[in-house]
């Protein structure tokens, strides 16, 4: 699915054109990855103003945000429902695990894996020879 921006630049979620080819490969940007959940979010009968989505979007702009930020990028990227539940993964190129910490004035953050945590009913790290993927699990009822 396509994104076109409102008039507060916030991604609106577009049909998909007939004949119009799903995106491939990992997303390049969070906004892109959001457009994509958007779509599976829809998909699945999931109204895109609940709580619900929100808080889908949240995880998912925290976990792309930090691997471009922290991992060297997105390497992997898979978004699908099923039993009621968003299963969401993300890869990147560092073998480096999240970890909490607090922000400062000099390095402000530390809100997002907090956040992811709270958030997603299950979150699993896993390291592998090319970085990591962490996947997690919301549920959408």
């Amino acid at each position: 699915m396509n994104t076109s921006r409102d008039s507060d630049d916030v991604a609106v979620p577009r049909q998909r054109g007939e004949g119009e080819p799903l995106p491939t490969g990992p997303p390049g940007s969070a906004a892109d990855a959001r457009a994509r959940v958007c779509e599976v979010l829809l998909l699945a009968g999931v109204n895109l103003d609940s709580v619900t989505a929100a808080d889908a979007l949240l995880v998912t702009s925290e976990l792309v945000s930090n691997a471009i930020r922290h991992g060297g990028g997105v390497t992997a990227f898979r978004a699908g429902v099923a039993d009621g539940l968003l299963h969401l993964s993300i890869g990147d190129a560092s073998p480096l695990l999240p970890a909490p910490r607090t922000g400062t004035v000099e390095r402000p953050g530390g809100y997002g894996w907090p956040l992811v945590q709270r958030l997603a009913e299950r979150v699993d790290c896993r390291t592998h020879a090319e970085g990591k993927t962490i996947s997690t699990v919301l549920r959408l009822a």
